[in-house]
Protein backbone atom coordinates (compact mmCIF):
# COMPACT_ATOMS: atom_id res chain seq x y z
CA UNK A 1 0.00 0.00 0.00
CA UNK A 2 2.57 2.14 0.90
CA UNK A 3 4.99 1.52 -2.33
CA UNK A 4 1.49 2.10 -4.56
CA UNK A 5 0.99 5.70 -2.92
CA UNK A 6 4.45 6.55 -3.06
CA UNK A 7 4.54 5.66 -6.90
CA UNK A 8 1.50 7.90 -7.57
CA UNK A 9 2.85 11.23 -5.87
CA UNK A 10 6.19 10.69 -8.03
CA UNK A 11 3.23 10.64 -10.99
CA UNK A 12 1.63 13.28 -9.92
CA UNK A 13 4.83 15.48 -9.22
CA UNK A 14 6.22 14.53 -12.74
CA UNK A 15 2.38 15.51 -14.38
CA UNK A 16 2.83 18.90 -12.32
CA UNK A 17 6.75 19.36 -13.72
CA UNK A 18 5.69 18.98 -16.95
CA UNK A 19 2.60 21.23 -17.09
CA UNK A 20 4.72 23.88 -15.92
CA UNK A 21 6.98 23.46 -18.86
CA UNK A 22 4.33 23.45 -20.94
CA UNK A 23 3.17 26.69 -19.25
CA UNK A 24 6.73 28.17 -19.29
CA UNK A 25 6.78 27.21 -23.45
CA UNK A 26 3.66 28.49 -24.67
CA UNK A 27 4.56 32.11 -22.73
CA UNK A 28 8.12 32.25 -24.11
CA UNK A 29 6.17 31.71 -28.00
CA UNK A 30 3.33 34.50 -26.64
CA UNK A 31 5.88 37.01 -26.04
CA UNK A 32 9.86 35.94 -26.72
CA UNK A 33 12.74 36.88 -24.30
CA UNK A 34 15.58 39.42 -25.54
CA UNK A 35 18.53 37.75 -26.51
CA UNK A 36 21.70 39.23 -26.99
CA UNK A 37 24.16 37.31 -29.16
CA UNK A 38 28.07 37.27 -28.52
CA UNK A 39 29.93 39.13 -31.11
CA UNK A 40 31.84 36.79 -33.20
CA UNK A 41 35.69 36.96 -32.27
CA UNK A 42 38.12 39.02 -34.11
CA UNK A 43 40.84 37.48 -35.08
CA UNK A 44 44.27 38.71 -34.00
CA UNK A 45 46.07 40.68 -36.32
CA UNK A 46 49.14 38.74 -37.71
CA UNK A 47 52.70 38.96 -36.38
CA UNK A 48 54.26 41.02 -39.03
CA UNK A 49 51.60 44.06 -38.84
CA UNK A 50 53.03 47.06 -37.89
CA UNK A 51 51.55 48.07 -34.27
CA UNK A 52 49.37 51.14 -34.02
CA UNK A 53 49.59 53.69 -31.31
CA UNK A 54 46.21 54.00 -29.51
CA UNK A 55 44.80 57.63 -30.24
CA UNK A 56 45.48 60.45 -27.74
CA UNK A 57 42.96 62.22 -25.52
CA UNK A 58 42.26 65.63 -27.40
CA UNK A 59 42.34 67.93 -25.16
CA UNK A 60 46.28 66.66 -24.40
CA UNK A 61 47.04 66.64 -27.98
CA UNK A 62 46.01 70.52 -27.92
CA UNK A 63 49.60 72.36 -26.75
CA UNK A 64 49.13 74.46 -23.52
CA UNK A 65 49.96 78.11 -24.47
CA UNK A 66 46.91 77.21 -27.16
CA UNK A 67 44.58 76.13 -24.18
CA UNK A 68 45.66 78.99 -22.34
CA UNK A 69 44.89 81.32 -25.31
CA UNK A 70 41.51 79.75 -25.54
CA UNK A 71 40.46 80.08 -21.96
CA UNK A 72 41.73 83.82 -22.09
CA UNK A 73 39.84 84.16 -25.26
CA UNK A 74 36.17 82.93 -25.15
CA UNK A 75 36.63 84.94 -21.24
CA UNK A 76 37.76 87.99 -23.10
CA UNK A 77 34.88 88.02 -25.44
CA UNK A 78 32.77 88.00 -22.84
CA UNK A 79 33.78 90.86 -20.95
CA UNK A 80 33.81 92.30 -24.49
CA UNK A 81 30.31 91.84 -25.50
CA UNK A 82 29.31 92.83 -21.86
CA UNK A 83 30.88 95.98 -22.22
CA UNK A 84 29.76 96.56 -25.99
CA UNK A 85 26.31 96.11 -24.11
CA UNK A 86 26.98 98.51 -21.27
CA UNK A 87 28.24 101.24 -23.67
CA UNK A 88 25.22 100.82 -25.89
CA UNK A 89 22.88 101.00 -22.82
CA UNK A 90 24.54 104.44 -21.89
CA UNK A 91 24.31 105.88 -25.18
CA UNK A 92 20.85 105.47 -25.20
CA UNK A 93 20.29 107.34 -21.96
CA UNK A 94 23.37 109.50 -22.50
CA UNK A 95 21.92 112.44 -21.44
CA UNK A 96 21.13 110.92 -17.51
CA UNK A 97 24.72 109.45 -17.01
CA UNK A 98 26.18 112.39 -17.93
CA UNK A 99 24.65 114.63 -15.52
CA UNK A 100 24.74 112.19 -12.96
CA UNK A 101 28.56 112.23 -13.34
CA UNK A 102 28.28 116.44 -13.27
CA UNK A 103 26.68 115.87 -10.20
CA UNK A 104 28.90 113.81 -8.87
CA UNK A 105 31.82 116.16 -10.17
CA UNK A 106 29.73 119.00 -8.37
CA UNK A 107 29.48 117.23 -5.33
CA UNK A 108 32.92 116.35 -4.93
CA UNK A 109 33.89 120.21 -4.92
CA UNK A 110 30.73 121.57 -2.76
CA UNK A 111 30.58 118.87 -0.09
CA UNK A 112 33.42 120.53 1.46
CA UNK A 113 30.67 123.32 2.28
CA UNK A 114 28.39 121.84 3.28
CA UNK A 115 30.23 119.84 6.37
CA UNK A 116 31.17 123.33 6.99
CA UNK A 117 28.00 124.65 7.73
CA UNK A 118 26.90 121.87 9.52
CA UNK A 119 29.89 122.16 11.91
CA UNK A 120 29.08 125.50 12.43
CA UNK A 121 25.56 124.17 13.98
CA UNK A 122 23.61 124.93 10.32
CA UNK A 123 21.14 121.85 9.76
CA UNK A 124 21.85 119.59 6.93
CA UNK A 125 18.41 120.26 4.76
CA UNK A 126 19.69 124.30 5.19
CA UNK A 127 23.26 124.04 4.47
CA UNK A 128 22.62 121.53 1.92
CA UNK A 129 20.31 123.75 -0.23
CA UNK A 130 22.74 126.84 0.39
CA UNK A 131 25.29 125.19 -0.56
CA UNK A 132 23.38 123.97 -3.93
CA UNK A 133 21.57 127.40 -4.69
CA UNK A 134 25.10 129.24 -4.27
CA UNK A 135 27.21 126.76 -6.39
CA UNK A 136 24.91 126.91 -9.35
CA UNK A 137 24.30 130.72 -8.80
CA UNK A 138 27.89 131.31 -8.83
CA UNK A 139 28.62 128.79 -12.39
CA UNK A 140 25.12 130.87 -13.87
CA UNK A 141 27.15 134.50 -13.37
CA UNK A 142 30.09 133.52 -14.69
CA UNK A 143 28.39 131.73 -18.02
CA UNK A 144 26.85 135.42 -18.00
CA UNK A 145 29.43 137.63 -17.34
CA UNK A 146 31.27 135.75 -20.06
CA UNK A 147 28.61 136.13 -22.68
CA UNK A 148 27.66 139.40 -21.89
CA UNK A 149 31.67 140.61 -22.30
CA UNK A 150 32.07 138.91 -25.97
CA UNK A 151 28.41 140.78 -26.54
CA UNK A 152 30.04 144.31 -25.49
CA UNK A 153 33.24 143.96 -27.17
CA UNK A 154 31.61 141.86 -30.49
CA UNK A 155 31.99 144.83 -33.04
CA UNK A 156 35.50 146.59 -31.47
CA UNK A 157 36.60 142.28 -31.98
CA UNK A 158 35.06 142.36 -35.40
CA UNK A 159 37.50 145.47 -36.52
CA UNK A 160 40.36 144.53 -34.98
CA UNK A 161 39.92 141.03 -36.43
CA UNK A 162 39.83 142.18 -39.90
CA UNK A 163 42.72 144.58 -39.51
CA UNK A 164 44.73 141.88 -37.95
CA UNK A 165 42.88 139.97 -41.28
CA UNK A 166 44.90 142.59 -43.66
CA UNK A 167 48.00 143.20 -41.23
CA UNK A 168 48.67 139.04 -41.67
CA UNK A 169 47.93 139.36 -45.64
CA UNK A 170 50.60 142.01 -45.76
CA UNK A 171 52.92 140.69 -43.53
CA UNK A 172 52.73 137.58 -45.78
CA UNK A 173 53.31 139.15 -48.71
CA UNK A 174 56.41 140.86 -47.33
CA UNK A 175 57.71 137.25 -45.81
CA UNK A 176 59.95 135.21 -47.02
CA UNK A 177 57.52 132.28 -47.48
CA UNK A 178 57.10 133.98 -51.48
CA UNK A 179 52.68 134.13 -50.86
CA UNK A 180 51.62 135.82 -53.51
CA UNK A 181 48.23 137.95 -53.69
CA UNK A 182 46.68 135.61 -56.15
CA UNK A 183 46.89 132.50 -53.84
CA UNK A 184 45.99 134.58 -50.28
CA UNK A 185 42.84 135.51 -53.06
CA UNK A 186 42.22 131.89 -53.73
CA UNK A 187 42.33 131.11 -50.50
CA UNK A 188 39.75 133.45 -49.55
CA UNK A 189 37.79 132.68 -52.14
CA UNK A 190 37.52 128.30 -51.32
CA UNK A 191 36.76 129.81 -48.06
CA UNK A 192 33.97 131.65 -48.97
CA UNK A 193 32.69 128.97 -52.13
CA UNK A 194 33.21 126.32 -49.08
CA UNK A 195 30.80 128.27 -46.95
CA UNK A 196 28.03 128.86 -49.12
CA UNK A 197 28.18 125.05 -50.76
CA UNK A 198 26.92 124.56 -46.87
CA UNK A 199 24.78 126.95 -46.22
CA UNK A 200 21.90 124.19 -45.98
CA UNK A 201 23.71 122.28 -43.83
CA UNK A 202 24.62 125.36 -41.39
CA UNK A 203 20.97 126.29 -41.48
CA UNK A 204 20.32 122.73 -40.35
CA UNK A 205 22.77 122.73 -37.43
CA UNK A 206 20.44 125.95 -36.43
CA UNK A 207 17.69 124.57 -36.30
CA UNK A 208 19.09 121.83 -34.44
CA UNK A 209 20.43 123.93 -32.03
CA UNK A 210 16.84 124.46 -30.68
CA UNK A 211 17.11 120.56 -29.95
CA UNK A 212 20.58 120.87 -28.34
CA UNK A 213 19.63 124.19 -25.82
CA UNK A 214 16.43 121.82 -24.75
CA UNK A 215 18.84 118.86 -23.96
CA UNK A 216 21.09 121.39 -22.29
CA UNK A 217 18.47 122.62 -19.88
CA UNK A 218 17.13 118.97 -19.12
CA UNK A 219 20.48 117.88 -18.07
CA UNK A 220 21.12 120.95 -15.86
CA UNK A 221 17.95 120.48 -14.20
CA UNK A 222 18.80 116.65 -13.49
CA UNK A 223 22.07 117.85 -12.28
CA UNK A 224 20.89 120.16 -9.64
CA UNK A 225 18.81 117.88 -8.96
CA UNK A 226 20.93 114.89 -8.48
CA UNK A 227 23.75 117.45 -6.90
CA UNK A 228 20.94 118.82 -4.69
CA UNK A 229 20.08 114.95 -3.59
CA UNK A 230 23.57 113.27 -3.37
CA UNK A 231 24.43 116.68 -1.06
CA UNK A 232 21.73 115.84 1.46
CA UNK A 233 21.36 112.01 1.34
CA UNK A 234 24.37 110.63 -0.13
CA UNK A 235 25.24 108.37 2.93
CA UNK A 236 21.82 106.83 2.21
CA UNK A 237 22.42 106.42 -1.14
CA UNK A 238 25.81 104.68 -1.34
CA UNK A 239 24.37 102.08 1.53
CA UNK A 240 21.62 100.86 -0.79
CA UNK A 241 23.92 100.92 -3.65
CA UNK A 242 26.35 98.36 -1.40
CA UNK A 243 22.53 95.58 -0.96
CA UNK A 244 23.00 95.71 -4.64
CA UNK A 245 26.51 93.86 -4.36
CA UNK A 246 26.94 90.44 -4.00
CA UNK A 247 27.49 89.40 -0.12
CA UNK A 248 30.70 87.91 -0.68
CA UNK A 249 31.93 90.73 -2.20
CA UNK A 250 30.26 93.34 -0.24
CA UNK A 251 32.89 93.98 2.18
CA UNK A 252 35.57 94.51 -0.41
CA UNK A 253 33.81 97.30 -2.13
CA UNK A 254 32.51 99.24 1.42
CA UNK A 255 36.37 99.56 1.69
CA UNK A 256 36.89 100.67 -1.65
CA UNK A 257 34.28 103.32 -1.66
CA UNK A 258 35.84 105.97 0.47
CA UNK A 259 38.81 105.29 -1.10
CA UNK A 260 37.28 106.03 -4.73
CA UNK A 261 35.22 109.50 -3.40
CA UNK A 262 38.90 110.71 -2.14
CA UNK A 263 40.46 110.13 -5.34
CA UNK A 264 37.21 111.90 -7.23
CA UNK A 265 37.81 114.46 -4.57
CA UNK A 266 41.02 115.47 -4.88
CA UNK A 267 40.80 115.59 -8.43
CA UNK A 268 38.07 117.83 -9.11
CA UNK A 269 38.89 120.27 -6.21
CA UNK A 270 43.03 120.01 -7.60
CA UNK A 271 42.22 121.03 -10.69
CA UNK A 272 39.38 123.78 -9.58
CA UNK A 273 42.92 125.06 -8.03
CA UNK A 274 45.27 124.67 -10.85
CA UNK A 275 42.65 126.28 -13.29
CA UNK A 276 41.86 129.38 -11.35
CA UNK A 277 46.03 129.71 -11.29
CA UNK A 278 46.62 128.94 -14.68
CA UNK A 279 43.19 131.52 -15.86
CA UNK A 280 44.37 134.35 -13.44
CA UNK A 281 48.07 134.07 -14.70
CA UNK A 282 47.16 134.48 -18.56
CA UNK A 283 44.31 136.36 -18.37
CA UNK A 284 47.44 139.35 -15.99
CA UNK A 285 49.56 138.58 -19.25
CA UNK A 286 46.39 139.18 -21.78
CA UNK A 287 45.02 142.03 -20.05
CA UNK A 288 48.52 143.80 -20.11
CA UNK A 289 49.71 143.59 -23.43
CA UNK A 290 45.99 144.74 -24.22
CA UNK A 291 44.32 141.98 -26.31
CA UNK A 292 40.55 142.37 -26.16
CA UNK A 293 38.45 140.07 -24.55
CA UNK A 294 41.11 138.79 -21.61
CA UNK A 295 38.27 138.33 -18.94
CA UNK A 296 36.44 135.40 -21.29
CA UNK A 297 39.55 134.10 -22.42
CA UNK A 298 40.82 133.80 -19.22
CA UNK A 299 37.04 131.82 -18.10
CA UNK A 300 37.56 129.68 -21.63
CA UNK A 301 41.09 128.61 -19.97
CA UNK A 302 40.15 127.95 -16.92
CA UNK A 303 37.20 125.99 -18.12
CA UNK A 304 39.79 124.36 -20.49
CA UNK A 305 42.13 123.21 -17.34
CA UNK A 306 39.21 119.94 -16.89
CA UNK A 307 40.31 118.49 -20.30
CA UNK A 308 43.83 117.66 -19.42
CA UNK A 309 46.41 118.22 -21.95
CA UNK A 310 44.16 119.22 -24.59
CA UNK A 311 41.92 121.85 -23.11
CA UNK A 312 45.18 123.56 -22.06
CA UNK A 313 46.45 123.34 -25.78
CA UNK A 314 43.14 124.39 -27.37
CA UNK A 315 42.31 127.53 -25.02
CA UNK A 316 46.33 128.62 -24.80
CA UNK A 317 45.71 128.23 -29.18
CA UNK A 318 42.69 130.66 -28.86
CA UNK A 319 44.25 132.68 -27.13
CA UNK A 320 47.00 133.19 -29.80
CA UNK A 321 45.33 133.69 -32.58
CA UNK A 322 42.91 136.29 -30.87
CA UNK A 323 46.52 138.27 -29.64
CA UNK A 324 47.50 137.69 -33.73
CA UNK A 325 44.25 138.80 -35.26
CA UNK A 326 43.51 141.80 -32.66
CA UNK A 327 47.47 142.56 -32.07
CA UNK A 328 50.80 142.11 -34.05
CA UNK A 329 52.93 139.13 -34.20
CA UNK A 330 55.44 140.42 -30.98
CA UNK A 331 51.91 140.13 -28.91
CA UNK A 332 51.42 137.02 -29.83
CA UNK A 333 54.37 135.29 -29.46
CA UNK A 334 54.70 136.86 -26.05
CA UNK A 335 51.20 135.66 -25.57
CA UNK A 336 52.52 132.09 -26.40
CA UNK A 337 55.68 132.26 -23.84
CA UNK A 338 53.41 133.37 -21.10
CA UNK A 339 50.89 130.45 -21.91
CA UNK A 340 53.55 127.99 -22.47
CA UNK A 341 55.45 129.36 -19.16
CA UNK A 342 52.31 129.08 -17.12
CA UNK A 343 51.42 125.80 -18.13
CA UNK A 344 55.38 124.14 -17.87
CA UNK A 345 55.10 125.55 -14.09
CA UNK A 346 51.59 123.80 -13.97
CA UNK A 347 52.85 120.39 -15.19
CA UNK A 348 56.10 120.58 -13.25
CA UNK A 349 55.17 122.23 -10.20
CA UNK A 350 51.39 122.66 -9.44
CA UNK A 351 49.96 119.55 -10.40
CA UNK A 352 52.87 117.36 -8.37
CA UNK A 353 52.17 119.31 -5.31
CA UNK A 354 48.51 120.35 -5.43
CA UNK A 355 47.11 116.39 -6.76
CA UNK A 356 50.02 114.64 -4.97
CA UNK A 357 49.75 110.72 -5.41
CA UNK A 358 46.52 110.92 -5.22
CA UNK A 359 45.30 110.55 -8.49
CA UNK A 360 48.96 109.99 -10.19
CA UNK A 361 47.90 108.87 -13.64
CA UNK A 362 50.47 108.05 -16.67
CA UNK A 363 50.65 110.62 -19.62
CA UNK A 364 50.08 108.44 -22.02
CA UNK A 365 47.04 106.94 -20.33
CA UNK A 366 45.52 110.47 -19.39
CA UNK A 367 46.14 110.92 -23.66
CA UNK A 368 44.58 107.72 -24.33
CA UNK A 369 41.56 108.57 -21.87
CA UNK A 370 41.05 112.22 -23.43
CA UNK A 371 41.00 110.34 -27.01
CA UNK A 372 38.31 107.45 -25.89
CA UNK A 373 36.12 109.71 -24.00
CA UNK A 374 36.09 112.27 -26.62
CA UNK A 375 35.24 109.74 -29.10
CA UNK A 376 32.60 107.97 -27.38
CA UNK A 377 30.66 111.12 -25.75
CA UNK A 378 32.66 114.35 -26.85
CA UNK A 379 33.54 116.92 -24.65
CA UNK A 380 31.90 115.67 -21.63
CA UNK A 381 33.35 112.53 -22.19
CA UNK A 382 37.15 113.66 -22.20
CA UNK A 383 36.21 115.75 -19.27
CA UNK A 384 35.04 112.68 -17.30
CA UNK A 385 38.02 109.94 -18.51
CA UNK A 386 40.65 110.99 -16.25
CA UNK A 387 38.81 110.98 -13.13
CA UNK A 388 37.14 108.02 -14.12
CA UNK A 389 40.92 106.60 -15.19
CA UNK A 390 41.96 107.82 -11.69
CA UNK A 391 38.95 106.05 -9.97
CA UNK A 392 39.67 103.19 -11.54
CA UNK A 393 42.94 102.57 -10.46
CA UNK A 394 42.61 103.78 -6.48
CA UNK A 395 39.71 100.80 -6.67
CA UNK A 396 41.73 98.29 -8.81
CA UNK A 397 44.72 99.08 -6.41
CA UNK A 398 42.64 98.37 -2.78
CA UNK A 399 40.81 95.62 -4.06
CA UNK A 400 44.17 93.88 -5.04
CA UNK A 401 45.44 94.85 -1.68
CA UNK A 402 42.18 93.56 -0.12
CA UNK A 403 41.92 90.06 -1.62
CA UNK A 404 45.69 89.60 -0.94
CA UNK A 405 45.13 90.40 2.90
CA UNK A 406 42.04 88.19 2.76
CA UNK A 407 44.22 84.98 1.70
CA UNK A 408 47.07 86.26 3.88
CA UNK A 409 44.52 85.44 6.86
CA UNK A 410 43.08 82.91 5.24
CA UNK A 411 45.82 80.74 5.61
CA UNK A 412 46.83 82.18 9.14
CA UNK A 413 43.41 80.86 10.29
CA UNK A 414 44.22 77.67 8.66
CA UNK A 415 47.45 77.17 10.12
CA UNK A 416 46.37 77.83 13.59
CA UNK A 417 43.88 75.64 13.27
CA UNK A 418 45.81 73.18 12.29
CA UNK A 419 48.40 73.83 14.99
CA UNK A 420 45.13 73.96 17.40
CA UNK A 421 45.42 77.10 18.44
CA UNK A 422 41.50 78.29 19.22
CA UNK A 423 42.34 82.49 18.84
CA UNK A 424 42.38 84.03 15.40
CA UNK A 425 45.42 85.62 14.97
CA UNK A 426 45.44 89.42 14.38
CA UNK A 427 45.72 90.34 11.21
CA UNK A 428 46.38 94.26 9.81
CA UNK A 429 43.88 95.71 7.82
CA UNK A 430 44.57 96.98 3.96
CA UNK A 431 46.29 100.66 4.42
CA UNK A 432 44.30 103.32 3.33
CA UNK A 433 45.99 105.76 1.02
CA UNK A 434 47.90 109.11 2.64
CA UNK A 435 45.09 111.36 3.86
CA UNK A 436 42.68 109.00 2.91
CA UNK A 437 39.53 110.08 5.25
CA UNK A 438 37.46 107.27 6.28
CA UNK A 439 33.80 108.61 5.72
CA UNK A 440 31.22 107.19 3.17
CA UNK A 441 31.45 108.37 -0.20
CA UNK A 442 29.28 110.90 -1.94
CA UNK A 443 28.24 112.34 1.49
CA UNK A 444 30.91 111.89 3.77
CA UNK A 445 29.83 114.04 6.95
CA UNK A 446 32.78 115.48 7.91
CA UNK A 447 36.43 113.60 8.78
CA UNK A 448 35.17 113.42 12.10
CA UNK A 449 32.18 111.79 10.95
CA UNK A 450 29.75 114.07 12.82
CA UNK A 451 25.75 114.61 11.71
Amino acid sequence: MSRAQAWLNQMGTGLTRMGQRLDQRRAEAEDPPLTVTAPEAVPPPPSYAPAVAAKPDPVSAIPWGMRVAGEAAWRLLVLAGTVWVLMRVISAVQLVVMAFVAALLITALLQPTVAWLKRLGVPRGVATALTTIAGFVLMGLVGWFVVWQVMENIDDLSNRVTDGINELKRWLLNSPFHVTEGQINDIAKSLSDAVGSNTEEITSAGLQGVTVIVEMLTGIFLAMFSTLFLLYDGKKVWQWSLKLVPAQAREGVAGAGPRAWHTLTAYVRGTVIVAMIDALFIGLGLYFLEVPLAVPLAVIIFLGAFVPLVGAVVSGALAVVVALVTQDVFTALMVLLIVLGVQQIEGHVLQPFILGRAVRVHPLAVVLAVAAGGLVAGIAGAVVAVPLVAVTNTVVGYLRAYSLERDLRLASLADRAAAGVSEPAPVPVPAAPAAVPVTTPVAAEGADGRE
